[in-house]
């Protein structure tokens, strides 16, 4: 009696065992071993005599990717044909690509450094991390078309996908503790979703057998086990969220398979968890970069599109957050329809502006907010072709689109700060980065309070995308190539550091911290200023303020102020000739137009350099304690309408230099005048006829008496006490930046 009770007590562990048997993340199943793991309620239906055939495994897949995927596989030949018609000039593309992974890599490659390309040159490890996402590979399955179906293109596909299987067995493959981990969270992750995309494309060719097509369908459950192992708990970045988006995805095409409703769940409430913490509540991506902004559309955006599709759950946040993404690309955009590069921009090295017609084509299909409509274009971008459907493809063709209504504007939580005269195409239009991620500023750049700004269609003040590769990262992502200003040699970007899988990525591990003061916008004038504590190691405080004078120009103000002497300097990007001495400086562009860089206190001299064929100006003041910047940047849209480098008397489209009838009791105070409106810079008392304005400190301020009354706006600070004297009488007044 005792050895039977014994006996079905270990049956049972045994089949609880079975029961609950979890998909190995360490080894890929074997095809026989697959129809085991799939829900008890699926194995019934598919079981012909007890037992699941290979063929019928297989077909039962396919017609799960027709009901699941992006898309029906089935149309694949009509979608080729339609791809090939609307992106002709994709083939060349897709081929040099192509033509390059199969020339560096066999389809039996290696995984662990050090081994070399076939030429014989060793790989290096950014070039290893770029094999391990196959983002090349979606270019051999064009290719393979391309090439009227060669099912050698075919092979090298599912050939190579087994040798990361075999690798995996062998342990030959690298780990994710040394830097360059295969199965690490980005790179796996973006494996996942180019094999997705591969093996729909695939699917239906003679040439994919049945058999191969178990063997993807068993690594997609290594990898998907293997993602939901690793990636148990929160870890900031969109490596995580990447990986967490392939997981997601892989739970919902293959969720017959025991386990998959727990890798959505998991999937879904981490990612919800990066969207609470990683889209601040201005909307921007934390990383403060264009590109990353528009990696995490994509990245919530596959996730999204095919959850919407199966009907599955969707927490409120996911669209809520995932709208606001698309939303503040509108509110950032260029007059262009571009947008300014912002941190660590990657995709077009030395561009100085980002293409977001893409991101906001998905944008509308999502939502069709016609807003978004005004970026989309008639077509997807080649990458996201193939995850529509073709209703989605069909109602592109008629976009409705309006002009978005946003002008000047703020994203306090991120600490970009736009200043907007409209949307026409020639309208000026400024962007102050004053911000800085507490928890991950690996891709933030030594650029605080750095500007860079478009007038007339180009961009006058440029900053400039990178690449990780470039040896000259670490002088690209710091303040020489940057609109800021400097002190002696210091840069705002400090103690730069590569990353241990050698790639070339790289960080500071210093970056100046920085303090918004005031920001206002009115009809007329935009402020922002602002300070930050990057100078304070040599004993420095330093502030800045930009005023935006619609229609006409911006002013920037460098403030510098210590105890010792130093060399106090601005550095302006673009290329510049000194106009009748370096108070003057000029750049011109194709058109005609152009951006003059006048300052209204005396600098010592003008230095030039560059590299990559960009340059940049430095205008530097030397051996003083104290002096404060303050400079015209002033765009023109013809010759005859920039600053007159002759002319005696300085006027700026109408503003006359130091011609108010106010009086200031200083000699260092610089006025700019037109009609009745003069801004005073470093005042403390003001006089006219019998009114007398005293502050209660030095400032700046706009002083404006139309319409027989005076108002006051500061531009200096946030508020300040005055006091006004008006035919003896005195009144005591809170002046602010705000406009009255």
């Amino acid at each position: 009696m005792k050895s039977i009770t014994l006996l079905f007590i270990s049956l049972l562990g045994w089949f609880q065992t079975v029961e609950g048997q979890t998909i190995p993340s360490d080894k890929v199943l074997s095809n026989q071993d697959l129809a085991s793991y799939l829900t008890n309620a699926v194995q019934q239906d598919l079981k012909t005599n007890g037992t699941i055939s290979e063929a019928d495994l297989a077909q039962f897949f396919r017609t799960k990717f027709t009901e699941r995927y992006f898309y029906n596989w089935e149309t694949n030949e009509k979608r080729f044909k339609e791809y090939t018609e609307i992106y002709p000039e994709a083939k060349i593309k897709h081929t040099e690509r192509a033509l390059d992974h199969l020339a560096k890599f066999p389809a039996k490659a290696q995984w662990e450094l050090p081994f070399n390309y076939q030429n014989g040159d060793p790989v290096n490890a950014y070039a290893l991390r770029h094999l391990a996402r196959q983002h090349k590979m979606i270019d051999i399955g064009y290719y393979y078309f391309y090439q009227n179906k060669d099912e050698q293109y075919l092979d090298y596909f599912t050939e190579q996908l087994a040798s990361l299987n075999t690798a995996l067995t062998n342990k030959q493959y690298e780990r994710i503790e040394g830097g360059n981990g295969v199965y690490e969270a980005f790179r796996s992750g973006y494996r996942m979703i180019n094999w997705l995309q591969l093996h729909s494309l695939f699917l239906g060719q003679s040439g994919y057998s049945d058999a191969e097509q178990l063997v993807t369908i068993a690594t997609f459950l290594q990898h998907a086990q293997h993602l939901y192992e690793h990636n148990k708990t929160f870890k900031s970045g969109n490596h995580q969220t990447r990986g967490l988006s392939a997981l997601a995805m892989l739970s919902i095409v293959l969720r017959d398979f025991k386990g998959a409703d727990e890798w959505y769940k998991h999937s879904m409430t981490l990612l919800g968890e990066h969207l609470d913490k990683e889209i601040n509540d201005d909307g921007f991506q934390f990383e403060r970069t264009v590109h990353y902004h528009m990696s995490d559309i994509g990245t919530y955006f596959y996730v999204y599109q095919l959850a919407k599709k199966s009907k599955l759950p969707i927490k409120p946040v996911w669209e809520n957050k995932l709208e606001s993404l698309f939303t503040t690309l509108t509110k950032i955009a260029f007059p262009d329809k571009s947008a300014p590069v912002l941190s660590d921009d990657t995709d077009v090295p030395w561009a100085v502006k980002n293409d977001i017609s893409g991101a906001m084509t998905l944008g509308y299909l999502l939502f069709e907010d016609p807003e978004m409509g005004y970026f989309a274009k008639n077509e997807l971008s080649t990458k996201f072709y193939w995850d529509a459907s073709a209703e989605q493809l069909e109602k592109l063709k008629n976009i409705k689109s309006v002009a978005p209504k946003h002008l000047s504007l703020s994203f306090p939580d991120t600490g970009y700060y736009v200043l907007r005269e409209g949307w026409k195409v020639k309208d000026n239009m400024m962007v102050i980065s004053a911000g800085l991620d507490p928890l991950k500023p690996d891709h933030q750049h030594g650029d605080i309070l750095g500007i860079q700004a478009m007038a007339n269609g180009q961009v006058v003040l440029p900053n400039y995308q990178v690449r990780y590769s470039l040896k000259d990262l670490e002088l690209f992502k710091n303040s020489m190539t940057k609109n800021v200003a400097l002190v002696d040699n210091e840069l705002l970007g400090k103690r730069y550091t590569s990353n241990k899988g050698g790639s070339g990525f790289g960080k500071f591990k210093q970056l100046a911290q920085p303090k918004v003061i005031a920001f206002d916008t009115s009809d007329h004038l935009d402020i922002f200023v602002g300070s930050h504590d990057g100078f304070e190691n040599i004993g420095v405080d330093y502030s800045r303020q930009v005023i935006s004078i619609k229609n006409d120009f911006w002013i920037v103000k460098d403030n510098f102020k210590s105890k010792d002497s130093h060399e106090y300097k601005q550095v302006w990007q673009g290329h510049y000739t000194k106009e009748n001495g370096g108070d003057l400086l000029r750049s011109s562009f194709d058109d005609g137009s152009g951006l003059d860089i006048f300052q209204l206190n005396t600098t010592d001299k003008v230095e030039t350099d560059g590299a990559r064929g960009k340059e940049w100006s430095v205008v530097s003041k030397s051996n003083t304690k104290q002096f404060s910047f303050i400079t015209i940047v002033y765009p023109f849209e013809t010759y005859d309408k920039r600053i007159d480098e002759d002319a005696k008397d300085k006027q700026f489209n109408g503003w006359k230099l130091n011609a108010s009838k106010w009086i200031a009791d200083n000699s260092e105070a610089v006025s700019l005048t037109k009609a009745e409106a003069s801004i005073f810079f470093s005042v403390k008392t003001l006089e006219f006829g019998d009114t007398k304005i005293k502050f209660e400190e030095v400032v700046d301020v706009l002083v404006n008496t139309e319409s027989e009354s005076l108002k006051l706006q500061l531009l200096s600070k946030k508020e300040c006490k005055a006091e006004i004297i008006q035919k003896g009488v005195k009144q005591k007044i809170n002046c602010s930046v705000k406009a009255n």
